[in-house]
């Protein structure tokens, strides 16, 4: 069984999208309103990797180098790759820590006059990211 079939089978099972009847027993949570299109100036598309490409090379880089050297050092290819999932955790939790400053910035910025299109959109981010981050 490779490791990808494997995590598969550890996975919890999905959390129910808006809108969707929830197979567990009763609706899922209500609907966001239909998007707009000029929506999509506003917001970081879900597919937008946490992490820079440079970032996430080196890091595989450190761990493809730990894996390489298990059969030779195995104690210091564990101390590698605990290093580099360190360092991934830690530049992740940054970039979500910035992400929640900037959605919340953004509306709290615009404070009593925020309109309620501008909320939901903040709304909507927080769900994107918080999902995201589950699916992990």
């Amino acid at each position: 069984m490779t490791y990808d079939q494997e995590r598969a089978r550890q996975l919890p099972p999905p959390v129910p999208l808006p809108g969707r009847h929830d197979p567990r027993g009763g609706p899922g949570p209500r609907p966001l309103p239909p998007e707009r299109p000029s929506e999509a100036r506003t917001e970081i598309p879900a597919y937008v990797s946490l992490l820079a490409q440079s970032d996430r090379d080196r890091l595989t880089l450190r761990l493809q180098h730990a894996l390489g050297t298990f059969v030779r050092s195995p104690r210091e290819a564990v101390d590698e790759a605990d290093t580099a999932f360190a360092d991934a955790t830690t530049r992740v939790t940054a970039a979500l820590v910035e992400r929640r400053r900037a959605i919340d910035s953004a509306h709290r910025n615009l404070g009593s006059g925020a309109e309620t299109e501008d909320l939901r959109l903040a709304l909507r981010q927080y769900r994107e990211i918080t999902l995201r981050l589950l699916r992990m």
